[in-house]
């Protein structure tokens, strides 16, 4: 989930009016209210996007937060670890040998938020839609495996796939597979704005400030069927500026629970001394960061001096000064607690030298110092993210063999500056759709990649993952996994730095927190309840 990445904008002058608050007396430390969760994701509207909430669009962890407690899917990611399991189907399974035709069968009785019945048509009009509309994220492309989609009946669906894909299950639970309402949702094009309509577990009210959602209220949804358990009637994510903020809310009161992107003293703080009603999980997570580069600039056009970077740059220095026990060096896209990791950029460069990376420099004849800027965004991954980049920056100017800037920008502009190409070497975090290697190979390796790189390999996407995929115990894809990250180690179109830790923090009255997250950063908001504190 841009993991993933991406930004949430909408054209001025879409919108809706503001909705009522959401908060205030309904929220936070008002025993009967809503359970309120911050975050210091920004849900930000401009025109260079007008549908932040279109499931055929969204793909970040911010927005697929908001669209998992509100779109229904056919397949959902179960609590704790563990394979997909059916939501808003009865029962789904490959029904031939070759996994290449999926079968479904909806639950009886499925209706959307507005009462008007969910059938297979449905279902066919929602994956049919998004594959249609190719929005600029590129999250359609977790659905390219997908040939044609037929209905049978009210209730049963069938997935006629191009080729063998094993991990197509966890596709259908991810929100680009949710059932959108036809009424509601344009085949065609994007819905604008923050309005919202599927069968899931709540309806969404929204309330807009300036072309920002700063609040997200779900009400439970009477008419939900499905495998979700609800714990509570109304629960609120509620947008901070910064984590600052967010803390403080927390201590006031004005919120129950905080979540991401709590900042590394925080929770330092937090572990040390959590207070007197203030409890903190500490939950193993999936994320990872990374360095992208345009393998089309001219400045890191020849691989050498990719190579030369991870050649110079010291992961567990970087780890140890900004995040400490929070996250662990990465050699791979892959995490090391995913099935089919390999340490594949460890075993390339092994530990860092200088002098391997000005051989790798001067057999390419590039001329030293290399002069780059690295971009990095200063407001979605947490205050950090500058203190991480100025470690980087003084290990690869300390090598003598770079020149190196930094330059931070807001989210809302640094996407659509990345999707253009106007930056050589940029910085990324990615949270996975599904826990599943493909997770972090294929989409920032495949046709139609989410980070529209220009680097393409046809060993890896024509051979590799089709091989990988045919695989339905994952065990048995390593070879082909294995071959793929030794391709990336190789020509480095990406540089895999760390794996983090997810945290969050909550009153000791808040019950249901150790199942909240999952481990692709998944709010499950039904999880939570309001106890007795103390």
């Amino acid at each position: 989930m841009n993991r993933k990445i991406l930004v949430l904008p909408a054209a001025l002058g879409l919108l809706a009016p503001a909705l009522a608050a959401c908060g205030g007396s309904d929220s936070g430390s008002d025993g009967g209210g809503a359970i309120a969760v911050g975050t210091t994701d920004r849900f930000i509207a401009t025109k260079d996007a007008p549908a932040p909430l279109d499931p055929a669009y969204a793909y970040d962890v911010g927005t697929w937060n908001v669209l998992r407690q509100t779109v229904q899917t056919l397949m959902v990611q179960p609590r704790g670890e563990g394979e997909p399991v059916p939501e808003a189907a009865e029962s789904c399974t490959f029904t031939d040998t070759g996994n290449e035709r999926y079968a479904c069968k909806l639950r009886d009785g499925l209706k959307f938020s507005d009462g008007t019945e969910v059938t297979a048509k449905d279902v066919k009009f929602s994956i049919d839609r998004a594959l249609a509309i190719k929005a600029d994220s590129e999250v359609y492309a977790l659905l390219s495996t997908i040939d044609t989609v037929e209905t049978q009946g009210d209730r049963e669906v069938v997935f006629h796939l191009k080729t063998a894909d094993a991990t197509f299950p966890y596709k259908l639970s991810t929100p680009v597979a949710g059932i959108v309402n036809p009424a509601d949702y344009d085949k065609g094009k994007l819905r604008a704005g923050f309005d919202v309509s599927g069968s899931g577990p709540y309806k969404l009210e929204a309330k807009v400030e300036d072309n920002e959602m700063v609040s997200a209220v779900f009400t439970k949804n009477a008419d939900y069927k499905g495998a979700l358990t609800m714990n509570n009637d109304k629960v609120e994510i509620r947008s901070f500026e910064d984590a600052d903020a967010m803390s403080a809310a927390l201590e006031n009161g004005d919120v129950d629970a905080m979540t991401r992107t709590m900042t590394p003293s925080q929770i330092q703080k937090l572990t040390v001394d959590p207070g007197e009603n203030t409890e903190l999980q500490d939950m193993a997570g999936l994320e990872i960061r990374y360095l992208a580069f345009n393998t089309d600039a001219p400045s890191v056009r020849d691989k050498a001096v990719r190579q030369a970077m991870a050649q110079v740059i010291n992961r567990s220095e970087l780890v140890s000064k900004v995040y400490g026990s929070q996250a662990e060096p990465l050699y791979s896209l892959v995490p090391a607690t995913i099935t089919g990791h390999s340490n594949s950029f460890f075993n390339r460069y092994g530990d860092p030298s200088v002098g391997k990376a000005e051989t790798l420099l001067s057999k390419a004849d590039v001329s030293t110092p290399v002069k780059l800027t690295l971009h990095y965004t200063t407001d979605h991954y947490g205050a950090a993210t500058k203190q991480e980049f100025e470690v980087l920056k003084k290990q690869l100017n300390d090598s003598g063999l770079f020149d190196v800037e930094i330059q931070g920008t807001a989210w809302d502009s640094f996407v659509p500056a990345q999707r253009k190409g106007s930056y050589d070497v940029y910085g990324m975090g990615w949270f996975p759709d599904f826990p599943d290697a493909d997770n972090y190979l294929a989409p920032f390796l495949d046709k139609d990649n989410f980070l529209k790189s220009p680097y393409e390999n046809s060993t890896i996407s024509n051979s590799l993952i089709p091989e990988s995929r045919r695989e339905a115990d994952r065990g048995s894809a390593a070879a082909s996994l294995t071959e793929i990250q030794d391709i990336v180690a190789e020509d480095v179109p990406v540089l895999p730095l760390w794996q983090g830790k997810q945290y969050l923090a909550a009153h000791d009255d808040i019950t249901g927190t150790a199942y909240v997250l999952n481990s692709s950063s998944t709010l499950q908001l039904w999880e939570l309840g309001r106890g007795v504190s103390g």
